[in-house]
């Protein structure tokens, strides 16, 4: 097991609000469904709009490829097994969509937009998966201290649903007994103050089991992102 931290990091944070709460995302109201802690998790309704989904999916769609995973090893890039979609990146000022879209998430979280990686979109096809992982970085492995030099750790992950899929594609999270079934609009954020597994974040996307499932994430670093 990794050796644990000897500093927490700070980390995005949602304003406090139980289930039935609003939280301000600077231009909407956002719905708290769920709100947990230890880890900190907040399932969020009406994140998205149903026409801010479908245009998410429409600029996508023609720059789709098969996802990459950082390679520990080097601090590049690589095809996985564990990772079954197909995925792209947005630049964070390449659209009005996606400066609205990244505003509100800074406002949500009170975190600075230049402090994440660009908006990803993903298409998970049937039988597509993502199995359990953990968004940070391992500490112990070769490649991590050059993927930090682009903003440090990443400290909170955004998963937004785009669509409703038939069957499948939950998000889940094994060592809290959680499962977020995917709906349009809604989004589940959580936070890990430090690179271990005592953060109980892990995190896998079910395969699909009929149709086909649509999220954007947005992955939230300690500093600036280069």
């Amino acid at each position: 097991m990794l050796p644990k931290s000897d500093r927490l990091l700070a980390v995005p944070m949602p304003s406090p609000g139980d289930a039935g709460s609003t939280l301000d995302g600077g231009d909407k109201w956002v719905e708290v469904l769920l709100r947990q802690h230890a880890p900190e998790l907040v399932v969020l309704a009406n994140f998205l709009s149903p026409p801010e989904c479908e245009a998410l999916m429409d600029l996508a769609r023609p720059r789709l490829s098969r996802s990459l995973t950082v390679d520990i090893k080097t601090g590049g890039e690589e095809l996985h097994p564990s990772r079954t979609s197909q995925g792209m990146f947005f630049e964070p000022l390449e659209s009005a969509l996606v400066q609205r879209i990244e505003a509100r998430i800074a406002k949500l979280l009170h975190w600075p937009a230049r402090n994440g990686e660009g908006l990803q979109v993903l298409r998970y096809g049937k039988a597509a998966e993502y199995r359990p992982h953990y968004d940070y970085f391992d500490p112990a492995e070769p490649g991590t201290q050059e993927i930090l030099k682009r903003g440090g750790q990443r400290v909170g992950t955004l998963i937004m649903y785009l669509n409703d899929p038939e069957k499948g594609g939950a998000t889940v999270f094994p060592e809290l007994g959680l499962k977020v079934k995917p709906k349009r609009g809604q989004a589940v954020f959580f936070s890990y103050t430090e690179p271990h597994p005592s953060t109980r974040t892990l995190h896998g996307g079910e395969p699909v089991m009929a149709g086909e499932k649509w999220i954007a994430t947005k992955w939230l670093r300690e500093r600036e992102f280069l």
